[in-house]
C-alpha cells in the first residue's frame, strides 16, 4: 500500500487557466486580481529540485549529484568525442548483453552508465550556451547594422537623383531677355475690364509671369 503522506510533485507546471481565471475583467476592475509574487531571495523549489539564487547558471556537475568522468581543466571538443565514442560502445555492450544475457544484473550497469553518458554530455553542450548567446547577440547587431547601412545608401541614392532632376529642371530654364522682362512688365489681360484698370496699377514681378508662361506651355 502505498503512503498517503507522499507528496506528488509534479514535472509540469500548473495549467494556465488556474492563473487566467483569477484575473478576470471585473477582479481587475474591481483590485481582487492577485497581487505579483515578490522576488524570492534565497532558495526555492522548482519542479520537485531545489534551487539558490546564489547557484551559477550551469551548476557543476557535482552540485547534481553527478559523478565527473573527465578533469576540471579539458577540452570541451576532445571530451565530447570522447563521450560519443563511450556512448557508442556502451550501447553496443548493452545489446550484447542482451541478445546473449538478458537476465544478467550488468545490464541495470549498463543503464546507469549511459545515462551518465549522456547527462555529461548534455552537460558539456549547455556549457556552450553562454557563448552561442553572445554569438547570437552578435549576429544580430551586425544584421541591424547592415540594414541600417543600406537603407542609408539608399536614401543616400535618391537623394542624389533628386538633386540631379533639380538641376536639370533648372539647366532647362531659358535665358531671361530685355524683351522678355519689358513684355513680362505689362499688366496681364483678366477680361474684366474692372480688374483690368487695377491690374494696369498694381503689374507682376517679372518673374512670377515668366513662372506663369512655363506652366502654361507645359
Amino acid at each position: 500500500m502505498a503512503n498517503a503522506d507522499t507528496i506528488q510533485v509534479s514535472s509540469l507546471p500548473l495549467p494556465p487557466a488556474q492563473y487566467i481565471n483569477l484575473y478576470t475583467d471585473e477582479n481587475i476592475r474591481k483590485n481582487r486580481a492577485p497581487k505579483p509574487p515578490p522576488p524570492i531571495q534565497d532558495s526555492y523549489t522548482m519542479f520537485g529540485n531545489p534551487f539558490s539564487n546564489d547557484d551559477n547558471i550551469i551548476r557543476p556537475l557535482e552540485a547534481q549529484g553527478f559523478k565527473r568522468l573527465y578533469p576540471q581543466h579539458f577540452d570541451r571538443r576532445k571530451e565530447l568525442k570522447k563521450l560519443n565514442h563511450s556512448l557508442l560502445v556502451n550501447f553496443l555492450d548493452l545489446i550484447d548483453l542482451l541478445v546473449h544475457y538478458p537476465d544478467s544484473p550488468r545490464r541495470a550497469e549498463k543503464i546507469e552508465d549511459l545515462s551518465l553518458l549522456f547527462v555529461h554530455i548534455h552537460h558539456l553542450l549547455n556549457e556552450f550556451r553562454p557563448h552561442q548567446a553572445r554569438e547570437t547577440l552578435r549576429v544580430m547587431m551586425e544584421l541591424q547594422k547592415r540594414q541600417r547601412i543600406e537603407t542609408t545608401q539608399r536614401f543616400q541614392n535618391h537623394l542624389e537623383k533628386v538633386r540631379e532632376m533639380v538641376k536639370a529642371a533648372f539647366a532647362s530654364l531659358p535665358d531671361l531677355t530685355e524683351a522678355d522682362l519689358s513684355s513680362a512688365a505689362e499688366p496681364m489681360d483678366t477680361g474684366d475690364e474692372s480688374e483690368t484698370g487695377k491690374g494696369r496699377g498694381e503689374g507682376c514681378h517679372p518673374l512670377d509671369r515668366l513662372m506663369c508662361e512655363l506652366v502654361d506651355n507645359m
